[in-house]
């Protein structure tokens, strides 16, 4: 195990990376792998399992279960929820292995949340704000803002960087910000 200062270790947790911000925690049965890299202020819960060369910004919470393997990018202030799986492969089989470069990355932008039970097929951006709906299988890249549900997931509306649905207008009732349509594939950004 190793000890990084001001990174807090329960007995039961496993964190080996020594690339782990001040102030992240990593809970009972969660493991860190050497080469990781997760920022400041993190919260690894439960069961949670981070691999060597996935990386997680400044403030991420990453929940129980969750899996989070080589090739995923987390920005700051991403929220996992419970049992989320990215997956890094399209084609894996058991007896071929393949090494970092033939991996195929995905990235999930600042403040994204993915609801309890969430599945990321590899090769997907997540845009800043989003929010998968639990159970959502994401297999194309969400725009900024989207709001996305279902199996695959789809567009199903917008929601504000504070986490409630926008409406007509894309005014937030309850923090006040305000947003214009950039493009579909692009989403919201602040007006």
């Amino acid at each position: 195990m190793t000890t990084v200062a001001g990174v807090f270790v329960h007995e039961k947790g496993l964190c080996e990376s020594d690339e782990v911000g001040e102030g992240t925690r990593v809970w009972a049965f969660a493991h860190v792998l050497p080469g990781a890299r997760v920022g400041r202020d993190c919260n690894i819960c439960d069961g949670a399992f981070v691999e060597t060369g996935a990386v997680l910004g400044d403030r991420v919470t990453v929940k129980n279960g969750t899996l989070v393997f080589a090739g995923v990018t987390c920005e700051d202030e991403v929220f996992l929820g419970p049992n989320v799986l990215f997956t890094n492969d399209f084609r894996p089989r058991a007896a071929i292995r393949k090494g970092p470069g033939e991996l195929v990355d995905t990235v999930v932008r600042q403040g994204a949340s993915l609801g309890a039970g969430t599945v990321v097929v590899c090769g997907v951006e997540i845009g800043r704000y989003a929010f998968a709906a639990a159970g959502s299988v994401v297999t194309r890249s969400v725009p900024a803002h989207a709001f996305v549900a279902g199996n695959p997931a789809r567009p199903k509306g917008w929601v504000c960087e504070c986490g409630e649905r926008l409406h007509d207008g894309l005014h937030c009732a309850a923090c006040g910000l305000d947003f214009a349509l950039v493009s579909d594939g692009e989403g919201l950004t602040r007006a």
